[in-house]
């Protein structure tokens, strides 16, 4: 039984409750928030066996083996270094880090304590992503990836009325490009790797927030663009488009149909279900690398290129957040 805390009581991290709930080998033990009454009535509300307000209590807790952290990007790393540097496997919400160096630091600690890093990037271990690796080679020599994720934030209309929240404060190391075009990047460079060269470009807030973005990515012989937004809405699916066919995928973070369509005309439906939560299959991962069925550095490798291309991205519309360091710019 694999003991684990929560840090962080928003609407994510009752996803992940909900999701590991469905799991006989988590046990959740503690609710941590700075707001006492939010973490007594999280705990209580999710059945844990305490609550804390207390960071380095927490790190120090014996009962606890494992930490999911999805509180503000800014905090990711301090929070994640901190409960890998006490012996507890972290599982910590995208994006990760504010950027590689942070990630860096992190993976060297989770290597010199022996305890497990992973960045919850669900799509990635979704059985629809599996679905698309299984099936590249039909396309034959693939030539343009169009990957996109554009939905209208519910913190967008408060965004106008003058309330800035977290998620629209770069401070806290957010933006449309941390938030959302991150489920654009890490797919892109799971399956192809990092690109040769890449082009971005953003539109920015009245705040210098990114509210939306595009990124044109080239490879050897392939295209990818990338177009990801906070402050609109897109009904179009992403593609991979090969020489031979054609696999149309419904969701990038949460690929429940794909179809392929070959070049002479054939259409077939590779996966087709309802859209669900799958965050459990993140969590299956979780739990099979925490108990060495799989080596948790792999999924860091596609993490660190994800971070290595957003702060390539960064460096070129000038977005720079507060745990930036000088010589990165």
């Amino acid at each position: 039984m694999i003991r684990f805390a929560t840090i962080g009581t928003n609407f994510i991290v009752r996803k992940f409750l909900e999701a590991a709930a469905k799991s006989s080998e988590l046990l959740y033990i503690a609710s941590y928030s700075r707001d006492e009454e939010k973490a007594k009535a999280f705990a209580a509300e999710y059945s844990a066996c305490r609550y804390c307000t207390d960071l380095m209590g927490l790190a120090n807790s014996k009962d606890v083996d494992a930490v999911y952290i999805a509180s503000p990007n800014s905090l990711h790393f301090e929070q994640s270094i901190l409960m890998l540097s006490h012996g507890k496997h972290v599982l910590c919400e995208k994006t990760i880090t504010s950027n590689q160096l942070e990630l860096d630091k992190l993976i060297e600690t989770a290597d010199k304590n022996h305890v497990v890093l992973l960045e919850a990037m669900r799509s990635v271990f979704d059985p629809g992503f599996a679905v698309i690796q299984d099936n590249l080679h039909r396309l034959g020599l693939i030539r343009r990836v169009s990957f996109q994720f554009c939905k209208y934030s519910s913190r967008y209309d408060n965004f106008k009325k003058g309330v800035i929240e977290n998620s629209f404060n770069p401070l806290f190391s957010n933006g449309a490009l941390m938030d959302i075009g991150v489920y654009c990047i890490h797919p892109l460079v799971k399956l192809f790797g990092l690109p040769n060269k890449i082009i971005s470009d953003a539109i920015f807030l009245h705040n210098g927030v990114d509210g939306a973005g595009t990124i044109l990515a080239r490879y050897e012989q392939m295209q990818a663009e990338l177009i990801y937004s906070k402050i609109s809405d897109s009904h179009i699916p992403s593609q991979i488009q090969g020489e031979d066919g054609t696999l149309v995928i419904e969701e990038i973070p949460n690929p429940c149909k794909i179809t392929f369509y070959g070049k002479n005309g054939e259409t077939e439906v590779l996966m087709s279900r309802e859209p669900e939560s799958n965050m459990i299959y993140e969590i299956k991962e979780w739990i099979g690398q925490i108990k060495g069925e799989r080596d948790w550095h792999e999924s860091m490798r596609s993490s660190r290129m994800e971070l290595q291309m957003m702060d390539e991205v960064r460096r070129q519309l000038s977005i720079k957040f507060p745990a930036d360091e000088e010589e990165q710019w």
